[in-house]
């Protein structure tokens, strides 16, 4: 899903995210925030989007599962604050503004709202650059439980009010508040001191401040999202789920508007950064795990999993195939059933067939393992056909070995190759060979074997 990076700004930036819920209604002990959306946590990809605008100081206000929060984000740039009891956003608001800058523009996000977009925010931050508070709002069908946007005759915004303490006349209001607002710094300091929790849930609440700002004469402006999906927060387990799939379909949107091919728009998921070439296909139940690449012409076939991996041009994975950190050359064919597993290298033209997992090894171009194979810890030279059943065995119980077959080779049928070995360039390996010693070049390489045939046998039977 892509967003748009904030303008260059002229005042100095924070950003205070509200994480501390428990979220009772997702039953789990996993707190809300670290649920994920499109393979990322909720709270991560709130922090990624807000990276985006190259904000100063971010400050989490955290609260309940507040320990496993933090620790899912140690190795971040960031400033923690403890919400403990909760008493309401403004309340969340107080502790998190010691942990931030003095001056410049403030920017409140939540994060169980995880696609909110940069486009959006820049938006809000540039309109609080001119003094003003900027805040979010939204046209919906059903306000119900939702805090209400009240204007004057004018058309001017006076408050917001919340849903419990809202009059039979302003719950008939469609305009709600998203939550979301940019201030200026120095305002936000002096009015949240001032809230009170006089109202029906006996919280402090952040929307008070725009009270404040009309009495003193401070314009507020309000802004709408991009699209109604951004400001869209998650509660419970069917929200989640609902929520992911928004997100898959407008992925999608855009793979299609980018000249993809998807067989099946609903029937694709995308939980990392998917990028792709012209004339790209991809067939029904696929998915795309971190950094995946697919070239010019791929095609993917279905119920295929593809994670942090490029295929080549041309190339085609077919049904119900694994690529997991691997790189495949142009015009290769892996699949049906196949397994490449991290640290693969497959050159130009490489088939691999039908139940063949290769792990750590890399393959030159021409090279062929196409059935019921494992390649392990190998490196395979160019025109390389390697039979059915054959098997690198390349662990001794205590460390991983190294086998290298070179240009030219031609292994038969269900052979063995004991690691550390190499067979050397255009032998032959006979079908059902143990090769645990080096293989010079050329020739044929084969156990030898006495095959006797005893006409007197009879075949046992079973006693009635």
């Amino acid at each position: 899903m892509k967003s748009t990076p904030a303008d260059q700004q002229t005042t100095r930036i924070s950003i205070i995210i509200l994480a501390a819920g428990q979220g009772k209604r997702m039953k789990s002990a996993l707190p809300k925030v670290l649920h994920q959306i499109g393979g990322m946590p909720m709270l991560e990809r709130v922090l990624t989007t807000a990276a985006a605008l190259k904000p100063q100081k971010t400050c989490v206000v955290y609260g309940h599962g507040g320990e496993q929060v933090r620790a899912a984000f140690e190795n971040m740039d960031l400033q923690w604050a403890r919400q403990e009891p909760q008493l309401g956003t403004g309340h969340a608001v107080m502790q998190a503004l010691p942990e931030v800058l003095a001056d410049g523009v403030t920017l409140i996000l939540y994060g169980d709202v995880p696609l909110i977009s940069a486009a959006t925010l820049s938006k809000l931050v540039s309109t609080a650059n001119h003094g003003k508070v900027a805040w979010l709002t939204q046209l919906v069908e059903n306000p119900a439980g939702l805090g209400r946007v009240v204007r004057d005759n004018l058309g001017n915004v006076c408050a917001i009010v919340e849903d419990k303490d809202a009059t039979p006349a302003q719950q008939e209001i469609r305009e709600i508040n998203t939550g979301f607002v940019a201030c200026p710094t120095d305002l936000l300091a002096a009015w949240l001191p001032r809230l009170t929790n006089s109202n029906a849930q006996q919280e402090y609440y952040l929307t008070d401040i725009l009270g404040m700002a009309v009495a003193e004469g401070v314009a507020v402006e309000t802004l709408h999202p991009g699209a109604d999906w951004e400001v869209t927060g998650v509660n419970s387990k069917a929200q989640l789920a609902e929520l992911e799939r928004t997100y898959q379909r407008v992925n999608a949107e855009q793979l299609m508007n980018d000249g993809v091919t998807l067989v099946d728009p609903a029937r694709v998921d995308i939980r990392g950064e998917l990028s792709c070439g012209s004339d790209v296909s991809i067939d029904i139940n696929c998915l795309f795990e971190g950094a995946v690449k697919l070239s010019r012409g791929a095609k993917i076939g279905a119920n295929c999993i593809l994670r942090n991996c490029t295929i080549g041009e041309a190339s085609e994975v077919l049904p119900f195939s694994i690529v997991d950190g691997a790189s495949i050359g142009a015009s290769a064919r892996i699949g049906p059933y196949a397994r490449i597993r991290p640290d693969t290298t497959l050159g130009n033209n490489v088939h691999v067939g039908n139940f063949v997992e290769i792990k750590a090894s890399n393959f030159g171009a021409g090279s062929k393992a196409n059935h019921l194979s494992y390649i392990g810890d190998t490196s395979v030279g160019k025109n390389v056909n390697i039979g059915a059943g054959t098997i690198t065995c390349n662990y001794d119980g205590a460390n991983k070995h190294r086998t290298t077959i070179e240009d030219g080779v031609h292994i038969g049928s269900d052979v063995q190759l004991i690691a550390p070995v190499t067979i050397g360039q255009g032998a032959d390996i006979a079908a059902g060979t143990t090769v645990w010693k080096d293989v010079p070049p050329g020739g044929l390489t084969l156990n030898a074997k006495n095959q006797v045939t005893n006409l007197d046998w009879k075949r046992p039977t079973k006693k009635k």
